[in-house]
């Protein structure tokens, strides 16, 4: 677990997963959201974006959070030596995803992209979870199926599942430590 790439729709707690990670193995963070987004919710420059990914992709340890196109992910999985895929039921989306704009309205979110108010954003979140979950999801899933000869797969569906995930990885660190 040492170039860890976390991806599944909007909502489900990729942002925070990878936040654990990055505490318990110490490996360097990099959320896509703050990559792809300029203040406003404008996208940064399609260049700018790939060769930023490039880069990361170049370094030995890393974590990273998130989307980007389906060219960018195909390559993060290919260099990535473990993928999670948080993928719950529809509604669990939903139920954090709203949870965490209202939030926001207390306290502005730390992990997300600088300039870009979440408020404003929920109905768009809203149709794009609908829309990750019908159109994004069945691709997404068949690319990580593709990977499950050569790579280490978790597909987290349940809550079990992502806390059996974080036992392995809290094993995985106390083995470092030891060796």
């Amino acid at each position: 677990m040492t170039r860890i790439a976390i991806i599944g729709n909007a909502g489900g707690g990729k942002s925070t997963v990878a936040r654990k990670l990055h505490d318990l193995l110490g490996l360097p963070l990099h959320p896509i959201d703050q990559m792809q987004w300029r203040p406003g919710w404008q996208p940064a420059p399609k260049h700018e974006f790939a060769d930023a990914h490039a880069k990361l992709l170049a370094e030995p340890r890393w974590i990273i959070d998130g989307w980007g196109d389906f060219e960018m992910i195909e390559e993060r999985f290919r260099r990535a030596n473990t993928i999670v895929l948080i993928d719950y039921p529809l509604w669990r989306h939903y139920w954090w995803a709203m949870k965490r704009q209202f939030r926001c309205l207390f306290r502005p979110r730390g992990d997300g992209p600088p300039g870009c108010p979440m408020l404003p954003m929920t109905w768009p979140l809203l149709k794009m979870i609908w829309t990750i979950d019908r159109q994004a999801m069945p691709r997404l899933r068949a690319l990580v199926e593709a990977q499950r000869d050569r790579e280490k797969i978790f597909h987290i569906r349940t809550l079990a599942e992502l806390r059996a995930f974080y036992d392995e990885a809290r094993h995985h660190a106390a083995a470092e430590i030891a060796s």
